[in-house]
Formats: structure tokens, C-alpha cells, sequence
């Protein structure tokens, strides 16, 4: 029964750090599929696997990855933990 609930608490954790990250706010330029190249300039999302994803987010957030929209996605992603943002990186990509 202890390993039933330790599992039912860390679902409710990871799904509470899924569901932090507003992914309206990216959608907006990435597409609801992920698939458009924000502002000419992106990668396409839906094409990167869940480890680049959680990769880029992070390195935004501390300034380690990025081109020509590093400063823009930084204030996109600065409010966030890092495990926010790599629990959000398993919704999308491969």
C-alpha cells in the first residue's frame, strides 16, 4: 500500500509541474502542434526529443543555449524551476 501511494503522490507531483508551465505563451509562436518555426527562426519543437527540449529550456533559463532568440525565450522561461520545465518537456516533442 506504501509503494501504491508514494507512486499516486509523485503522479501528482510531476503532473502539477507539467500542468505549471503555460503553454499558451509558446504556442503562440511554436503552433498547437509545436511544429512552426517561431518567428523564422526556431527549431521545430515537434521534431526534438524530450531531453532537447528540457536542454533548451534549461539553458535559456541560465543563458548556456540559444541564438538569435536567447534573450526573447530567457524571459520566457526564467519564472520557471528547472524541474518545471523539464517535467513540461515530456508533453511535447519525441
Amino acid at each position: 500500500m506504501k509503494k501504491i501511494t508514494t507512486a499516486i503522490i509523485a503522479l501528482g507531483a510531476s503532473t502539477a509541474l507539467m500542468a505549471a508551465v503555460n503553454a499558451g505563451a509558446c504556442t503562440g509562436c511554436h503552433g498547437a502542434d509545436w511544429s512552426k518555426i517561431a518567428l523564422g527562426k526556431s527549431l521545430n519543437v515537434a521534431e526534438m526529443t524530450h531531453k532537447e527540449i528540457a536542454d533548451s529550456l534549461i539553458g535559456y533559463k541560465d543563458g548556456t543555449y540559444g541564438r538569435d532568440m536567447k534573450g526573447l525565450m530567457k524571459g520566457q522561461v526564467a519564472k520557471y524551476s528547472n524541474a518545471e520545465l523539464e517535467a513540461f518537456s515530456l508533453t511535447i516533442g519525441k
